[in-house]
């Protein structure tokens, strides 16, 4: 092999009688027909060549040969313009979408709407709440849990996130014992005043199948600032027959069903 001037020129007995195949790679071909000597100097190969983008192989008879695309890579047409997404056009899309999520829910705190998408205590729907309406018995209402409770239930995820303590998300359930009232819990069923609930037996375990804690079993009087919230309308829903009274002060409002489904 003989390099004269930058290019390369192969010689052997008989020159006619070179390989007519050409070995390549994934990547990239020779330029020139080769012996078989000339494979093993794989050095030469890419003698005096740079930025090979590219291999489009032309085979003919007796010589293989390649000519290699070495256009710069930002002269390349790209699959969605020049540009793609401009700065601007992504600037808005984010500013609409912020839009559309904040829109909702600067509605829902101006007329008081909750949006309740479960339906342990009521049908699902979209409810007003009424913080000046009086907290009776069998009332629907908005509830923050304790720290302790809400930190369970997001634990094991019956609560979502929201601004009540633990960061979790206010309940709706219905108020099943104010102060004074006589109240019975046990495993089949709660009673109030010696009215039972129907469809109030205390599940021992959640739809995980994990075990569930539960109120003490047996008769006891609701004391003073408790209440006792109950969701009977669902056989899986985790209230008090599970995590006992709550704070009176911790209802926020009576909810006043707009929509329901």
């Amino acid at each position: 092999m003989v390099e004269e001037g930058g290019a390369v020129k192969t010689r052997c007995e008989d020159g006619r009688r070179s390989a007519r195949v050409v070995g390549q790679d994934k990547e990239s071909g020779s330029l020139w027909p080769a012996a078989r000597d000339f494979l093993r100097r794989r050095a030469s190969f890419f003698a005096g060549y740079r930025d090979l983008r590219g291999v489009s192989v032309t085979r003919k008879s007796r010589v293989a040969m390649t000519r290699a695309i070495t256009a710069p890579l930002q002269a390349r047409r790209k699959p969605f313009g020049r540009s793609g997404w401009p700065a601007g056009r992504v600037a808005a899309a984010l500013v609409l979408g912020l839009a559309a999520l904040g829109i909702p829910a600067a509605l829902g705190r101006l007329f008081k709407l909750r949006i309740t998408l479960t339906d342990s205590a009521a049908p699902a729907g979209i409810y007003r709440l009424l913080t000046d309406a009086p907290v009776e018995r069998g009332e629907l209402v908005a509830v923050c849990l304790t720290l302790a409770i809400a930190r369970a239930g997001l634990a094991r995820g019956y609560l979502g996130r929201g601004d009540c303590p633990a960061g979790a998300e206010p309940v709706a359930k219905v108020i099943g014992a104010l102060p004074g009232d006589d109240l019975w819990v046990e495993r089949g069923q709660v009673a109030v005043d010696g009215v039972r609930f129907s469809n109030s037996r205390t599940a021992a375990r959640d739809s995980s199948g994990r075990p569930l804690l539960h109120a003490r079993w047996g008769a006891r009087r609701v004391g003073p600032g408790e209440v006792w919230l109950f969701g009977f309308n669902d056989p899986r829903s985790w209230d008090a027959r599970y995590f006992g009274p709550v704070p009176l002060t911790g209802v926020h409002g009576v909810l006043r069903p707009v929509l329901t489904w």
